[in-house]
């Protein structure tokens, strides 16, 4: 079996928090890589940002995951201490720490085998727009 390797980068803006889906971009690599066997790896390359498959269909469902994560991790705890760059500062590690910074996603028959109502999301936890570097690297058979 003939295995190939492929990968990318690209930058996401944001607008702050919240989540941002990559799932068409993901798909047009993997369309020119060829690959019909294999798996993709998705790596965002900060630690105030993080990645989270997440339904893709109803919007409330990310805002439900919004408001849990603003409740989970607050940016007024009193004892955190890097603060540097502001009250989102540490909540932003944290959420990270908490969720993923990669996701590997298996490709069957030259489609991500995602669910019907599974997307990729970048999950921005930082409230001032960032540019955000994604990594894509794929392993695979074309044929």
């Amino acid at each position: 079996m003939n295995f190939e390797t492929h990968s990318c980068e690209f930058t996401v803006t944001t607008r702050g928090k919240g989540t941002y889906e990559l799932t068409q971009e993901i798909r047009n690599f993997l369309d020119e890589t060829g690959i019909q066997s294999g798996q993709l790896t998705v790596f965002v390359r900060h630690t105030s940002a993080s990645l989270v498959i997440m339904e893709n269909a109803d919007p409330e469902a990310r805002t439900d995951l919004h408001s849990f994560f603003d409740h989970l991790v607050p940016e007024d705890l009193p004892y955190l201490v890097h603060t540097y760059e502001g009250p989102d500062d540490s909540p932003s590690h944290l959420r990270m720490a908490l969720t993923r910074t990669s996701e590997v996603i298996p490709v069957h028959q030259g489609k991500l085998a995602l669910g019907t109502w599974q997307g990729v999301f970048l999950f921005e936890h930082r409230r001032a727009p960032h540019s955000r570097r994604i990594t894509l690297s794929i392993v695979g058979s074309p044929g």
